[in-house]
């Protein structure tokens, strides 16, 4: 296989698109999203499942919230920030499967995906009222 052709299968392992996120949450896939950014920035507006977890207080934190054998997709605004790629090494790091969403949350609400507001935290859990909603 050739230097290009493995470079573009890596993009594809270790990024996913706001798209291909959202058929996963639809399809009920174990995948936790987290918010990289500070309380601040998740409390303005951030996608409905998603757990705030700031890229500085990983190491740090409890995350047995984490189930077994999920795929943690870590964002942040967007190309202009690079929070989820601190997460998303972060993470990696800790020994999770993970992917950077890309485009982060911009690209999330270009596509048209809804968003919640509020510092109450999103769970694994909600994913199903996420998809029972159509959302």
């Amino acid at each position: 296989m050739s230097a290009q052709a493995r470079h573009y299968e890596d993009k594809l392992a270790f990024e996913i698109d706001s798209w291909d996120l959202k058929v996963a949450i639809d399809a009920g896939e174990p995948i936790v999203v987290i918010d990289a950014r500070p309380a601040s920035a998740y409390g303005k507006r951030h996608i409905p499942t998603a757990i705030n977890l700031p890229h500085r207080q990983m190491a740090e934190a409890d995350l047995s919230f984490i189930p077994a054998g999920a795929t943690v997709v870590v964002y942040c605004d967007g190309i202009g920030c690079n929070a989820s790629t601190k997460g998303a090494l972060n993470m990696t790091r800790l020994g999770f499967p993970t992917r950077e969403l890309i485009g982060g949350l911009d690209w999330w609400l270009r596509d048209g995906y809804p968003v919640r507001t509020g510092t109450a935290p999103g769970s694994f859990a909600e994913a199903p009222d996420f998809i029972a909603a159509g959302i």
